[in-house]
């Protein structure tokens, strides 16, 4: 009996550590939308008369990025939810 109990606990240990490796993927969206954002600040900087065609570039560059994060978000609750 004392078998079963340990592996439900090896399972639930195994599914919350893959949830944090998951989690991973949030920071990697934080960076991505760093590197977005600097890049058009720098390329602003350089040409402000062609930045205001490109704001729109921008957000949807950040969206990809954020939606990659939440997606690493979602596998990270199904990890520690779904049994």
């Amino acid at each position: 009996m004392e078998n079963a109990i340990a592996g439900a606990d090896l399972i639930k240990m195994g599914a919350l550590i893959g949830a944090g490796l998951a989690c991973t993927g949030m920071g990697g969206a934080a960076i991505g939308v760093g590197h977005v954002v600097g890049n058009f600040l720098s390329g602003a900087l350089r040409n402000p008369a062609a930045a205001g065609g490109q704001t729109a570039t921008m957000f949807i560059g950040i969206a990809f990025a954020e939606a990659l994060g939440i997606f690493s978000f979602l596998v990270a609750l199904l990890l520690m939810y779904a049994q």
